[in-house]
């Protein structure tokens, strides 16, 4: 446990959870409200898939899955991949990935740092032209050629809403004092927005609830379409997405994501990955309408550190998105 007085941890993993909730002064020019960001790029591994990792683990040492000799295969976008790997190398277990070419070539070069075997998937789904099903699709290869091999399987695995409702939720309540108005968190497995509801239902909390989704995704009626920005949005519907139940979904296209990530760089200070620029998006296109008073609070799921060679990257955007810097800073001002 992390000590206030002594500021030292037992190991890494101690780290996780605990991450800063701050108020964000100058996004909006209503100051009769109040936002509030979680910044999750404050775990260990930059990411609120930290939270995700260790309860999926968690999980399957305590129901007998994990133990000496397995090896663990996940499909992972990045974030969850370079947790997945720093849990498996502090166990031991073997650790094999499968991604695909949108993966960032840093979260691959962690993930290989920590000792993972990096498989990359070569073509989408020929069926439907997704990259989420070709990595699943070789999950299922691998787990069959590795002995005693398993997948933890974030896209089902309901440990992943307990990482959620136990820590990221929880731990905004405590810190407001109370149940926030209005939340909104961008969603592709679906798990952190799942164990937030969670939380907030058992506390019987009136918080309105938004999943910021992608479009192009096919989370909660969406319709399939090209995706560029990894880790955001899905292209098949996850299990556990069954079990969520937002009050409200906001979808955001790539331009307007990487707008909001570089509006918050310029008006905050806060470096935030393409989900998070998403929110902005998604928060800044919902406040006109927002009573007096009203309380927000926003998850920024990761650093976006891992992106300045992406989002940040005025011919990277050009060249993916078609989008020139001075179209971009015009984005910008409309949002």
């Amino acid at each position: 446990m992390y000590s206030a007085e002594t500021s030292t941890v037992a190991g890494i993993n101690a780290t996780i959870g605990r991450t800063p909730l701050v108020r964000l002064e100058k996004l909006s020019t209503r100051a009769d409200i109040r936002i509030w960001a979680k910044l999750e790029e404050f775990n260990p591994g930059r990411s609120t898939k930290d939270r995700t990792a260790s309860a999926l683990v968690n999980a399957g040492i305590a129901d007998g899955t994990l133990n000496d000799g397995v090896s663990v295969i996940e499909s992972s976008s990045g974030n969850l991949g370079m947790a997945l790997a720093r849990e498996c190398l502090l166990h031991g277990w073997p650790f094999h990935c499968v991604v695909d070419p949108r993966a960032n070539p840093r979260a691959l070069a962690i993930m290989k740092a920590f000792g993972a075997i990096v498989h990359m998937v070569e073509c989408p789904d020929p069926a439907t032209g997704d990259w989420l099903i070709a990595r699943r699709a070789l999950v299922k290869q691998l787990l069959a050629e590795i002995p005693k091999s398993l997948s933890l399987d974030q896209y089902s695995n309901r440990a992943a809403f307990d990482a959620h409702a136990d820590g990221t939720m929880s731990e905004i309540l405590e810190d407001l004092g109370s149940a926030p108005d209005l939340l909104l968190v961008a969603m592709s497995t679906t798990g952190t927005i799942g164990g937030c509801l969670q939380k907030l239902h058992n506390c019987a909390a009136k918080t309105h609830v938004i999943g910021v989704d992608a479009q192009g995704s096919v989370l909660f009626g969406g319709t399939r379409s090209t995706r560029t920005l990894p880790g955001f949005g899905a292209g098949v519907v996850p299990e556990l997405a069954h079990y969520v139940h937002p009050d409200e979904v906001m979808r955001v296209c790539d331009i307007d994501a990487v707008a909001g990530a570089r509006l918050l760089v310029q008006k905050e200070g806060i470096l935030a990955g393409a989900s998070g620029g998403a929110v902005i998006a998604a928060l800044l296109a919902k406040i006109p309408e927002l009573p007096t008073g009203a309380e927000i609070v926003i998850i920024l799921h990761d650093s976006g550190a891992a992106y300045v060679d992406t989002i940040f990257d005025d011919t990277w955007v050009l060249e993916n998105l078609h989008t020139s810097a001075a179209d971009l800073a015009k984005k910008m001002e409309q949002l």
